[in-house]
């Protein structure tokens, strides 16, 4: 729960969260510092925000900032400087830590770990936790799992001197790319991309069938297009569609799950996804439009299972769509906000032709400024023909300021935000952009401390070599059997999901399980690409399913309902990631055919719509249990490679399709 802050609190909080901004997009085009340095002033940043933003404890009054907050917000933010201060020192005692440093990483520490607790609760940092009591007490177990032994200062200096620890890799990519693309999500949100979703939706299926349900599918995908963050997604996209669907008649229930379930895919929907899909790229060395393109079928899968899943309780339930004249048209929504699209599309087209998602998502920041900034002025311009000009100049121009380097750009974004100060509505874009700023740097808190606390773990797994003995017993048992390993990864995600962010519970499992996945012959990017969608998942499963209490504060309904609601919304999901496993052309892997894609898509479809069939318990007509459990058995020897089952699967497939086509036509005669 955040603070609600008025007068000078505020005034400190908002110019607090500008220069963490501001800082940002300056190592982001300039890169002016070594990477730890930036690492740990990230770090610092993040310290002094939590506390200024977020109390110790919910209860009471959150108006004020107490002293000790105060005290631990100055306290956050000058150690963050502590590695530019002392750089050249500590690189020349590397690995031998002097007592200044193990009591400034200590504090360090404690305050990443307290700051997690009061964004993301205990759960994370219990589990933190325990892997630093195993760091320091390890050799006391039993020998199966204990390890060598290790003094505090080592561990201390695994944690925070160096980029194993609390300033690892997620840190990195927390204050390099996902920052940057976070605020590129604000700025688009702020300056009206969830309208536009949202018009674009409902002119699209919002008078079919079950069709405010489905607005929600579609805008959440869309909003997926920009937003990495499952839980912003519903948040933002749910107060429209949540009251949407519960106003034509399905429950709060089955309108949050939906929400949930939707805006959960946004995580690995191309192009901007969740910041896993960042890690990823820098933990497995490749370029993130690999990611991207392994990413993009599964994504639409996902979807499709979401909007199939609606569509069968719609005509469960009986539900119709709104009136056709309700409906907003999609193509006047596209002509009065068209250049709300360009970024995005700017964004695309930069991260397929190679560039890095540094620059694209620089770039992708500038022109949104630029065009929000330029729309304020063209609003003010005569003439329909003056406007078309005034914007094929100003995209002209931007254009062609990119390819030369930043400053001309930051030169035009300049002279259009003086421009705006004499324009009519000028200030209000520029308080737009402002709010973008403060909103984006609030919006990184979780994730940022999410990615340095996770460093814990990387830090102690590195020292003591645990992972090891987990991957060395699903190697024993995928050598028996691969789906048995498969199944107890996804338990264990799902396990750690329950308690976790996708984040931490991705670096976690792949950190132990993916290497061993990888050696039963799973391809790398499918075995990172496996962990991360059942983490996605675990984030829709009770007891502690981030995205459905997020749904449940708009649905005003029970979470740990929506939760079970939204699992079995999902449940047919579940199929992908097994399917890619024994068939990588599902993810763009491995040798590749036109043939071979499309063949395991349809295939990937099939198994969907049968497992969706048997869920709800109903296709064109109520199903009786008999054909549920046909249909579930024909979509299980689906997901598998094999030949034999393929053709089992089929073939029980065209059974229960004819069998529901006969029973169809007998209602329809009756």
């Amino acid at each position: 729960m955040q603070r609600h802050l008025s007068g000078l609190p505020l005034k400190i909080l908002t110019a607090s969260a500008l220069s963490f901004s501001g800082y940002q997009l300056v190592v982001a085009a300039f890169h002016p510092l070594s990477s730890l340095v930036i690492r740990s002033l990230h770090v610092g940043f993040l310290l002094m925000l939590c506390f200024l933003l977020y109390p110790a404890l919910k209860r009471g009054k959150h108006n004020n900032i107490p002293w000790y907050d105060w005290l631990l917000a100055a306290t956050g933010f000058a150690l963050g400087t502590y590695q530019w201060i002392f750089e050249a020192d500590l690189i020349q005692r590397a690995g031998d830590p002097s007592t200044a440093d193990l009591v400034v990483g200590t504090i360090v520490v404690a305050l990443v770990f307290e700051a997690v607790r009061r964004i993301l609760g205990l759960a994370l940092p219990l589990v933190c936790g325990a892997f630093l009591l195993y760091g320091l007490f390890g050799q006391y177990l039993p020998d199966a799992i204990a390890h060598r032994g290790f003094g505090y200062d080592q561990v201390i200096g695994q944690l925070f001197t160096g980029t194993e620890g609390i300033y690892g890799i997620p840190t990195m990519v927390s204050a390099t790319y996902i920052f940057l693309f976070i605020l590129f999500g604000a700025f688009l949100e702020h300056a009206g991309m969830i309208n536009l979703f949202n018009a674009i939706a409902l002119g699209l299926v919002g008078h079919a069938k079950g069709g405010p349900a489905k607005v929600a599918v579609i805008s959440s995908g869309f909003m997926g297009t920009i937003s990495g963050s499952g839980v912003a997604n519903v948040l933002t996209v749910g107060q429209f569609t949540i009251p949407l669907m519960k106003r034509f008649g399905y429950t709060s229930v089955f309108a949050g799950a939906v929400e949930a379930t939707s805006s959960m895919g946004g995580q690995i929907m191309p192009p901007v996804m969740g910041a896993v899909a960042f890690i990823m790229a820098e933990t497995l060395n490749v370029p993130y439009v690999d990611i991207v393109k392994a990413a993009a079928i599964p994504a639409i899968l996902y979807y499709v299972t979401a909007f199939w899943m609606v569509h069968l309780e719609a005509g469960r339930a009986g539900l119709t769509g709104l009136p056709k004249e309700q409906c907003p048209s999609p193509v006047a929504a596209l002509k009065k906000n068209w250049y709300l699209v360009l970024p995005l599309a700017a964004l695309v087209a930069m991260l397929f032709h190679g560039f890095t998602p540094m620059f694209a998502g620089m770039t992708g920041l500038a022109l949104t400024a630029i065009l929000i900034l330029g729309a304020a002025i063209a609003a003010q311009l005569s003439g329909m023909a003056f406007r078309y000009v005034f914007w094929i100049a100003l995209g002209l121009g931007a254009a062609t300021f990119v390819k030369l380097g930043i400053y001309p750009v930051l030169a035009i974004i300049a002279v259009l935000a003086v421009a705006c100060l004499w324009v009519k509505g000028g200030r209000k874009t520029l308080h737009t952009m402002k709010s973008s700023l403060v909103d984006g740097a609030k919006q990184a808190l979780a994730v940022g401390l999410a990615c340095a606390i996770v460093g814990v773990i990387i830090g102690v797994l590195t020292l003591t070599g645990a992972a090891s003995s987990f991957a060395g017993f699903i190697l024993e048992v995928g050598a028996n059997s691969l789906f048995l390993s498969l199944l107890l990864t996804m338990i264990v995600c799902l396990i750690l999901g329950m308690g976790i962010p996708t984040i931490p519970n991705y670096i976690i499992t792949s950190s132990i399980a993916a290497p061993a996945l990888l050696k039963l012959g799973v391809p790398l990017i499918v075995s990172h690409m496996f962990v991360f969608y059942f983490g996605i998942m675990a984030d829709l499963t009770p007891p502690v399913a981030l995205a459905a209490f997020a749904a449940a504060s708009i649905a005003k309904d029970s979470p740990m309902k929506i939760g079970f609601k939204a699992t079995q919304i999902a449940i047919a999901g579940f199929v992908i990631p097994y399917m890619a496993v024994y068939d990588p052309a599902l993810m763009l892997q491995g040798e590749l055919t036109v043939a071979a894609v499309v063949y395991v898509v349809c295939k990937a479809l099939l198994a969907i719509g049968l497992w969706g069939a048997a869920s709800v318990g109903y296709l064109w007509a109520p199903l009786k249990l008999l054909e549920r459990l046909i249909a579930v058995v024909a979509a299980a020897l689906l997901v598998a490679a094999v030949p034999l089952t393929d053709q089992l699967g089929f073939a029980l497939a065209a059974v229960f399709l004819a069998w529901q086509i006969m029973q169809r036509r007998k209602l329809a005669v009756a």
